[in-house]
């Protein structure tokens, strides 16, 4: 059947198989529901079916897979390659399902399959408990999980999928499983790292830690000093304690707080900071910053961890041209500086960014066949991101993220973050991934999807 367009008939049919709403084409919503979180994305599938539970999420993919339709899986929509809608295709939109209980007893939360992270982290924070994940609230908790996930928790509690627990999931024939290191241990080792391959995760159970009040901090030099702050970053922040976070960025300064006003709108680098220790020894285990040259400014406050996360929300909030790419870095090499330095300087938009998030300490020390994320002695996972507006620059911020992400490559390990894989990258970037846990992945894949009907995402295709 050709998912470009669908009867009405069919579209009653669908209505019929589940509680919550289906989207057509000629519904009044549909224009505003088929929209994404990265605008240079503009898919029209063929409908959206809106599920309230995961018995609507058996249920369509029941209806999907038996009419012989394309489907795409939506969470957050956070998705930058909009791997979450494919046109003429059926998006599951798990959307309403957002929803998170805490068990304060244990430190864990279940989490419904639609959440974002300012659901997670509201919820969590009222017992005083965080586990790493993202950087930004509104980020979808299923696709950053699934594809590893970090953020400012990571050298203290790892990546996210370290801190998962187990994750109730809707399979290819529809049926439901609860998979975790006892049950479907297989499944399990998969769906930690290996992406959207392996089925519909309707919830997932995470591993929570003693966080509350953080100490956030930010410093900034002027961007004709990138090859100095890197030289210092390199070896400054491997060596620091666990509780300090701290990534990389690329940024022109927002004309608001806490910036002073004769830095605003200049082209800077610097680093934003999560201290996890006692809130008396920020000062001093960000001391060293002046190590790098006297910054243009330098900030530090105690603040609620999901005041921390949902800092970027209104910089860059949703509606925005984004191309991004990926890299695994486990060294900053001498002959990169110039690399950022130049590509840093000819920033094309002042939403345009690169940064570098550690994925040392805690993540690091997992062993590397623990799961599907293979890249265990990387540094750090760095992203390009070329980001407007305006529409009309959406071939200028690609050009130029596509451009600064290649001539970083001969300077990274090969791989990139799953998440930041751009489009049209090809399957060659998602084996690099993955490494020599590409094969396992896919004799999973052949067990639990061998007709491929998971493959709107970063596809690993069923061994045979």
């Amino acid at each position: 059947m050709d998912g470009a367009t669908l009867e009405a008939t069919t579209l009653e049919a669908m209505e019929a198989a589940v509680r919550g709403p289906v989207i057509g084409p000629q519904h009044p919503d549909y224009h505003q529901a088929r929209k994404i979180y990265n605008a240079m994305i503009d898919r029209y599938p063929a409908a959206i079916m809106r599920c309230t539970d995961a018995g609507d999420v058996m249920a369509s993919v029941d209806f999907i897979r038996d009419q012989g339709l394309e489907l795409a899986v939506r969470g957050g929509g956070h998705s930058g390659p909009g791997l979450c809608e494919v046109d003429g295709a059926v998006t599951i939109d798990l959307s309403p399902m957002r929803w998170v209980h805490v068990d304060p007893e244990t430190r864990t939360a279940l989490v419904g399959g639609g959440s974002q992270l300012g659901d997670l982290d509201h919820a969590s924070h009222a017992f005083g408990l965080a586990t790493p994940a993202g950087i930004m609230s509104t980020t979808g908790v299923g696709g950053l999980t699934l594809g590893g996930g970090h953020g400012h928790l990571t050298r203290k509690y790892g990546l996210t999928v370290d801190n998962l627990l187990a994750a109730d999931v809707v399979l290819a024939d529809g049926s439901f499983v609860t998979a975790s290191a006892k049950e479907y241990p297989d499944l399990f080792w998969a769906l930690r790292g290996g992406g959207g391959n392996f089925g519909i995760v309707t919830s997932f159970t995470l591993q929570l830690h003693p966080v509350h009040t953080v100490g956030f901090g930010i410093t900034v030099w002027p961007v004709d000093r990138t090859p100095d702050v890197l030289r210092w970053y390199r070896e400054f922040l491997p060596q620091a304690p666990d509780d300090l976070n701290g990534f990389y960025n690329l940024l022109t300064v927002p004309a608001g707080p806490p910036f002073p006003e004769e830095i605003h709108n200049q082209k800077m680098c610097g680093v934003v900071w999560c201290w996890t220790g006692d809130l008396a020894g920020l000062d001093d285990a960000l001391a060293a910053v002046n190590d790098a040259g006297p910054p243009a400014f330098h900030f530090t406050t105690p603040m609620p961890y999901p005041g921390v996360q949902s800092l970027f929300d209104e910089l860059i909030p949703a509606g925005l041209q984004w191309y991004w790419r990926g890299h695994f870095f486990d060294r900053i090499t001498d002959e990169s500086l110039d690399v950022h330095a130049r590509f840093g300087e000819n920033v094309p938009t002042d939403l345009s960014t690169v940064h570098l998030y550690p994925v040392d300490a805690a993540a690091g020390r997992v062993d590397k066949d623990d799961t599907a994320w293979s890249y265990r002695d990387a540094i750090w996972s760095g992203i390009v991101g070329g980001v407007d507006p305006d529409p009309a620059k959406a071939e200028i911020v690609k050009q130029w993220a596509v451009d600064y992400h290649q001539a970083l490559q001969p300077h990274s390990m090969g791989g990139s973050y799953v998440n930041f894989i751009g489009a049209g990258e090809g399957q060659d970037r998602v084996r690099s991934t993955y490494r020599d846990h590409y094969g396992r992945l896919a004799q999973i894949k052949a067990t639990y999807d061998p007709d491929n009907l998971f493959h709107a995402n970063q596809n690993i295709e069923p061994a045979g």
